[in-house]
């Protein structure tokens, strides 16, 4: 049995009468057999189809390889006529349309309606790579409906600000604890990553972290050191997510190992994906956001306040999409529904530029001019 691969193409306006006049999936192989049947010759069908003899003989040759079956009765000196597997070939390919053609047409009046905002200048497009945020997810549909369009992925802070470094991205989300020391985990990890002048912050929210629990917090935990002590069961973040970087940092300050804490080879990829464990029993307690324990209906107990930033280049600040995205974050409309999000409160620099030196403490040049003079 043959895997089955959908494709797409676009049609030229001055073409659509006669693509609508064909069938709305079109198969190259379907429409060499249709023509071979209607014209009873290759050089017929090369003829419907507006192609070269050698080029229809050959594709038909290359099919028969492919498909490991003849397609062509190759009788010399008399017309050319389909097996009884092209027969079969066609029969099905016409039962599909008939059975299909509904969610066919469905699929590309959608494709035509999606792509349309590519040829439309008053839509925008941005991509982000960014860390796990529910705020983020809602963002998106609040821009959608302005014409802006977040092509938002997912991924670690790390990872994202490394994407916006590679190009592969025009805006980065990240966060860190608030005012974090510049000798800190968190600020040596960041710090290589961002260039003063070179990157630009752009508030965003402030949100809580904090211990996900069962309902009712039954082992009565108050933080990562009763998890520890307790060896209660952890489920954790992956590598290079804020979240695993601050909970290595505050394992740090609590004089622990990695090895202390119970299930700390334990992995989720999301906030969300860890209040589902917890809520399964499959854990006790992670950390996380407080709308990912709110959805699975588990208890939350905040612990660190934190920044989340979105960070960009200075170059990228006076592009379109990047004027509609901070405009949106300062929008009254947009900061209530954010303020309503559980464990997120708004910024007054929402949407504001602000520079890494103003902002994060891990920068000190003066101080160090000074020290080498």
């Amino acid at each position: 049995m043959k895997h089955i691969d959908l494709s797409y193409q676009w049609v030229p306006p001055n073409m659509e009468g006669t693509r609508n006049r064909q069938s709305p999936l079109r198969n190259p192989l379907m429409d060499l057999l249709q023509a071979v049947r209607q014209a009873g010759s290759i050089g017929g069908a090369a003829k419907l189809l507006d192609l070269s003899y050698r080029h229809v003989w050959g594709e038909l040759k290359r099919w028969e390889q492919s498909l490991g079956q003849p397609i062509i009765v190759w009788e010399k000196g008399q017309a050319a006529r389909l097996t009884g597997f092209a027969d079969k070939l066609l029969w099905a390919e016409r039962q599909a349309q008939a059975r299909l053609a509904p969610q066919i047409n469905a699929l590309q009046a959608e494709l035509e309606k999606t792509f349309a905002v590519a040829f439309d200048p008053a839509h925008q497009a941005l991509p982000i790579y960014a860390s796990h945020d529910d705020a983020l997810v809602m963002l998106r549909e609040e821009a959608a409906a302005q014409s802006l369009h977040l092509d938002l992925r997912f991924c670690g802070s790390v990872d994202a600000i490394r994407a916006l470094n590679e190009g592969r991205c025009h805006v980065a989300g990240f966060h860190a604890p608030w005012q974090p020391d510049a000798q800190s985990l968190v600020a040596r990890t960041y710090k290589p990553l961002l260039k003063p002048g070179q990157h630009k912050l752009i508030g965003f929210a402030t949100r809580s972290q904090g211990l996900m629990v069962a309902p009712g917090n039954p082992l009565r935990l108050n933080g990562l050191g009763d998890v520890v002590h307790a060896r209660v069961r952890y489920v954790n973040r992956s590598p290079g997510t804020g979240t695993r970087l601050l909970l290595d940092q505050c394992l740090q300050v609590l004089g622990l190992q990695a090895s202390d804490l119970m299930g700390y080879e334990q992995e989720e990829n999301s906030h969300t994906a860890v209040a589902a464990c917890i809520a399964a029993g499959q854990a006790d307690a992670g950390l996380g956001i407080a709308s990912a324990a709110q959805v699975h209906g588990l208890d939350f107990l905040p612990l660190y306040p934190e920044r989340y930033w979105l960070v960009c280049l200075a170059s990228a600040l006076d592009t379109e999409p990047v004027r509609q995205l901070r405009a949106l974050l300062s929008d009254p409309a947009w900061l209530a529904r954010l303020q309503a999000m559980s464990g997120y409160t708004t910024n007054q620099d929402a949407g504001q530029v602000q520079s890494l030196r103003s902002m994060l403490p891990w920068w000190r040049f003066r101080s160090e001019r000074m020290s080498k003079g």
